[in-house]
């Protein structure tokens, strides 16, 4: 019995999907919850699993198709007894082509698959560390790493590297067209209407970093010891800054629908990560609820799950307000864009050591800029500044973050 493949059910707010990888061939068998093919949305990137034993049939949906919600891409010819003929019959005629096959085809991350790709490494020679042998992009990170680091005596081996990603030379005037992934599409279009469709501006201040670090300095052992392994970031001081301030200016967290204001009274803080596919902004809802810890684990839980592609939509959806930390790569003042329909956006930036004028001497402080960039249709400039000031001052006395004041 032939059972049909189908594309998951989307949320309102994904459209549709691109086919981005099968990882069975047609007439290759296949186990329950194998791992069937890849679909790409807005978003993240969706894992269709096969839903019994069987052989796979025809494919309906080539890669690169777009598909809707629930669109068949192909199907399974239930039943193990039916595998076995499929895999008998070019053992009968060539008795290594079986295990050939399984070899070119391991079961890998998307990710993973994408990294061995750029850097010349054959799947099957890696061994996968995750659920079922599958292979991670951990993986392929070490196996780059290995082979970068293998001595160049061989001659067999000198040969494997043609095959890696281009690289290239002074003078060389080749070019590399590589199609933008759905994320990184969407990622552009929003962006570019944000600053269409609104009255955006940014407002700076910088932050004298001093008591953050050094309150972080002193317990950072003990908070990993105390919360079972999770470590003491600057991000969680400053989601729960961001949190109290926007209590006290609740247009900062606010948004338009139409001719309403919509007030929230929760904050979902979105959290801006870089991952290979693009920019992702996971949500950490009821942000004004957690504890640091909190914080802290779902920011590095978040950050593990986009490198292995394995963000869900409704981790990804929603938000009230965005914070984005460019210092991470060096950055040192920015004007970050408001992710509609979201009113406002916080932008972190790199510390510095710079001479500052305190009580008429001149010392060395570790410093950042802030950058607040805000939809002025929503919010005034009075607000954005003393919001933004607030943060300053929590973060300059961590104590008014436990005093409330």
């Amino acid at each position: 019995m032939a059972i049909e493949i189908k594309a998951p059910s989307f949320p309102e707010s994904v459209a549709d999907g691109t086919v981005a990888t099968w990882h069975k061939k047609p007439g290759e068998a296949v186990k329950r919850d194998d791992l069937i093919v890849d679909i790409e949305t807005d978003k993240v990137v969706l894992e269709v699993l096969a839903e019994a034993d069987g052989v796979l049939g025809a494919i309906v949906a080539e890669e690169g198709a777009t598909v809707l919600s629930n669109q068949v891409l192909g199907s399974i010819e239930e039943g193990s007894a039916a595998a076995a003929p499929a895999a008998a019959a070019p053992a009968a005629s060539a008795p290594a082509a079986a295990p050939a096959a399984g070899a070119e085809d391991p079961i890998a991350a998307p990710a993973a698959r994408q990294l061995a790709e750029e850097n010349g490494i054959n799947l099957a020679s890696i061994k996968g560390t995750g659920k079922d042998g599958r292979v991670t992009k951990e993986d392929v990170v070490a196996a780059v790493e290995a082979k970068k680091n293998a001595p160049a005596a061989a001659p067999a081996k000198a040969a494997a590297p043609a095959a890696a990603a281009p690289v290239f030379a002074a003078g060389d005037r080749t070019e590399k067209r590589v199609p933008m992934t759905r994320v990184r599409a969407t990622v552009a279009k929003r962006l570019v209407e944000a600053q269409s469709n609104m009255a955006m501006l940014t407002t700076f201040n910088e932050v004298d970093m001093t008591e953050v670090m050094a309150l972080r300095s002193k317990y950072k052992d003990l908070f990993e010891k105390s919360h079972n392994g999770v470590r003491l970031g600057f991000m969680s001081f400053f989601v729960k800054a961001a949190t109290e301030a926007l209590k006290r200016f609740p247009a900062v967290n606010a948004s338009i629908d139409g001719g309403d204001i919509v007030y929230h009274g929760y904050a979902d803080v979105g959290v801006a990560v870089s991952s290979d596919r693009g920019l992702v902004v996971p949500v950490l809802r009821n942000a004004e609820l957690m504890s640091l810890a909190e914080i802290e684990g779902g920011i590095a839980g978040f950050g593990k799950k986009a490198r292995d592609g394995k963000l869900t939509i409704d981790e990804m959806t929603g938000g009230t307000f965005t914070i984005t930390n460019g210092g991470t790569f060096g950055s040192m003042m920015s004007t970050p864009i408001v992710n509609p329909p979201q009113a406002a956006i916080l932008g972190m930036h790199n510390i510095i050591q710079r001479p500052m004028a305190i009580n008429g001497q001149v010392v060395i402080r570790p410093m950042m800029y802030l950058a607040l960039s805000y939809d002025h249709r929503l919010i005034d400039g009075k607000e954005a500044v003393t919001f933004l000031v607030t943060i300053k001052n929590l973060l300059e006395d961590p104590a008014r973050l436990l005093l409330d004041i």
